[in-house]
């Protein structure tokens, strides 16, 4: 699908124009253009983008060929540029939906291939009133759609931290891993996909606050200098959000090794028991071992108080030793 809005001094002069009608603005100076493919035929792009705006070949088959890695790209009468949008689902935590922009001095081109909210919003802004605030040049109408799609990260963000205070508590707090009884082998598995979530955001986020540091640097030159502090101040929410990803990962790596710790001394605590149980029990196995062997031969089983005499001393050596591990702090 093509859609298209036409400004003329920040003002929404058209909407939707078909392509002839768009060769006939695309060069009428004073107007902004802004043409988004969502989900275009193979048609359409080769229609929009090799027609219509001529780009280059190599932007083209970045463009139309997925990536995982946001990138910036300069060109003579444009600027390329891969971003990711997120997408949050509560049952598969995020996903990222490829967002490419081509900005020019009187153009912004959008292609994607999934329907994004970022792309929806700007939208709905350009249609209704606000559209003299927004769309005076093509870099407003792209920090628009960065910093809604910044936005969109900030929700995921604060789910990952939600998700950490609980895992936090599975792994310290007894009572809740009691109460969930689960083994070390699920807790495991909580760890690695909240780590492979985390690892997931960072790689999308640091590349991504490179590509805007270099808009925010007043280097590109079709971002005009008015614009600069904006995409600072896009860059810093990225940094921000990059930062808190870290910060999440420092706490989940002491929140396991203190687990580790934990599951270590409990193991440590069963040892001692058993060892305890096993040291108490060492005169009776003795005794009962000496006397219960079979020689014909034994005088002291002869002795009429040798049953209450071996009794005797196997209670009072099983004492002794409960005695001596209690100092020792083994119960």
């Amino acid at each position: 699908m093509i859609r298209s809005f036409v400004f003329s001094e920040g003002k929404l002069a058209a909407e939707n124009l078909d392509l002839d009608a768009l060769k006939l603005v695309r060069f009428d100076k004073g107007l902004i253009i802004w043409v988004d493919l969502d989900q275009p035929t193979e048609e359409e792009t080769k229609a929009v983008l090799e027609n219509l705006f001529q780009f280059h070949p190599l932007s083209i088959e970045d463009c139309v060929t997925v990536s995982s890695i946001p990138k910036l790209e300069d060109y003579d009468d444009y600027s390329f540029l891969v971003m990711h949008a997120v997408d949050f689902n509560k049952s598969e935590k995020f996903h990222t939906h490829e967002l490419n922009l081509f900005i020019g001095k009187e153009f912004l081109v959008t292609y994607h291939q999934q329907d994004l909210r970022p792309i929806r919003a700007a939208m709905e802004r350009c249609s209704g009133k606000g559209s003299v605030q927004i769309a005076r040049g093509p870099d407003r109408l792209a920090h628009l759609l960065l910093d809604s799609l910044t936005d969109y990260y900030k929700p995921v963000i604060s789910e990952l931290g939600r998700e950490l205070d609980d895992l936090e508590d599975l792994l310290l707090d007894d009572d809740v891993a009691a109460a969930r009884k689960l083994n070390t082998k699920e807790v495991m598995a909580e760890m690695l996909s909240f780590r492979k979530d985390l690892s997931a955001l960072r790689q999308i986020v640091r590349p991504q606050r490179e590509v805007v540091y270099r808009l925010s640097r007043g280097e590109n030159k079709f971002i005009r200098p008015i614009l600069i502090p904006y995409y600072r101040d896009l860059h810093d929410d990225l940094n921000q959000i990059e930062q808190m990803a870290s910060s999440y990962n420092e706490r989940l790596l002491s929140s396991f090794d203190v687990y580790i710790n934990k599951t270590a001394y409990q193991t440590n605590e069963g040892i001692k028991v058993l060892t305890a149980l096993t040291a108490i029990t060492i005169p009776p196995i003795v005794l009962g071992g000496w006397f219960g062997m079979n020689f014909h031969n034994m005088p002291e089983l002869n002795f009429p108080y040798a049953y209450w005499a071996v009794m005797a001393v196997t209670i009072i050596s099983m004492v002794g030793m409960w005695i001596w591990l209690k100092k020792k702090n083994w119960f």
